[in-house]
């Protein structure tokens, strides 16, 4: 493509800094590849940082009054579908995004689709690995079945992982009261719906009749109320992780991210990684993801093919990598069969809608009576009517 941009500068716009550090042979491509596309097409870039807590105020109002803060924009879909697209404040971009050595292509035709167009696109990595931590070393100090022989078996699914959670669940020294758990929590319910491909959205109505999303909430209150993971103690959302880094909990929910910490305040412990057990109306692993984000590009923006031609020629490179999350997963984890879990899960990503989208969604109140033992028909009973109201509310219905 041959244009000339007169000298304009190019305003990135993120929540974080997005300019490519040179760290590695790909990036230092990418780079090179920078340098020459703004000689040729007479352009510079500047990226703009934007601290999150202000983020959404400060670039919808930009956006509203027509003077967008930049030329290309991170959005997260809630912040953006169906209110602002609504208003034409975007243009599509499904267009430009054939090239998939570079487009992540569910980023564009799925999470940014809004009556039948795309309006977001991404390179690089689909988004974090999401799965089961479990602690090695207990596992052999309980004398269990290897986890890892349930997903080699391709029999990793809710009744293994369950029956895995129970046989952990022990009174080691006789004292009358469980001192080694299985589960750090049973509040998973985001993990699980992406694993049975259910959601509480579909659309513009609630979904919490659908028979995969019925399936989940029986799998949640079996957890809580067959007492199968851990009880809270009353703490945050932090309390399942600190459960786990005690070193007497088998398995906790988590993202691959996450194991860097666990490396810093588990020293001691062999911990690995699975996928999240399938569900049973899923046929493959899937990761979660509740605030899908991506590139835009404002229609107040002239030249929007431009831009993305410009996005997608710095990313066409020639990987020195196997595949897109090869050096951090490497960096992450040691173990081959964990890496290898890690790779899996991330191969596919559900996006699970909840109060990021809904405000005012009585989410974790649901979440909270089904843990606390109420039935699955009359909570459903219950919220359908709250939750259509809450996404009435942001669908302006």
């Amino acid at each position: 493509m041959n244009f000339d941009m007169g000298g304009r500068t190019i305003k990135w716009v993120s929540w974080y800094d997005e300019s490519i550090k040179e760290d590695n042979p790909d990036n230092i491509k990418k780079k090179q590849n920078l340098d020459e596309l703004m000689k040729k097409h007479n352009f510079k870039m500047e990226y703009v940082t934007i601290d999150y807590g202000e983020y959404v105020n400060k670039v919808t109002s930009s956006l509203l009054a027509g003077e967008p803060l930049g030329d290309i924009i991170r959005m997260a879909r809630p912040w953006m579908i169906p209110t602002l697209v609504k208003q034409d404040l975007f243009s599509p971009v499904d267009e430009f995004t054939k090239n998939q050595n570079v487009f992540i292509q569910q980023y564009t035709n799925d999470y940014s689709q809004f009556e039948g167009r795309g309006y977001g696109f991404r390179a690089g990595i689909n988004g974090a690995s999401s799965g089961i931590f479990y602690n090695r070393t207990l596992m052999e100090k309980l004398g269990l079945k290897p986890l890892q022989e349930y997903v080699n078996e391709d029999n990793w699914n809710w009744e293994t992982f369950i029956q895995a959670a129970k046989e952990a669940n022990k009174d080691t020294n006789n004292d009358g009261k469980l001192d080694t758990w299985g589960l750090a929590s049973a509040s998973i319910l985001v993990q699980a719906l992406a694993a049975n491909d259910a959601n509480i959205v579909s659309g513009d109505k609630q979904n919490l009749e659908d028979p995969k999303t019925k399936e989940t909430l029986n799998f949640i209150s079996q957890l809580a109320t067959e007492n199968i993971a851990r009880p809270t103690e009353g703490g945050d959302w932090t309390e399942p992780g600190q459960f786990f880094r005690q070193g007497n909990t088998l398995m906790y929910a988590g993202s691959d991210y996450e194991m860097d910490g666990f490396k810093k305040d588990m020293p001691d412990l062999d911990i690995g990684f699975l996928p999240f057990p399938k569900g049973p109306s899923a046929t493959e692993y899937h990761s979660h993801l509740t605030i899908p984000n991506y590139l835009t590009i404002p229609k107040a923006v002239e030249h929007p093919e431009q831009l993305v031609y410009i996005y997608e020629k710095i990313n066409d490179i020639e990987s020195i990598y196997d595949y897109p999350k090869q050096a951090s997963l490497e960096t992450l984890f040691k173990n081959e069969d964990d890496i290898n879990n890690a790779k899996m899960a991330g191969e596919s990503i559900n996006v699970v809608d909840g109060k990021d989208g809904y405000p005012s969604m009585p989410y974790y109140e649901l979440v909270g009576d089904i843990i606390d033992g109420n039935s699955v028909s009359t909570v459903i009973g219950k919220y359908k009517e709250p939750f259509q109201a809450s996404i009435d509310e942001v669908w302006k219905k």
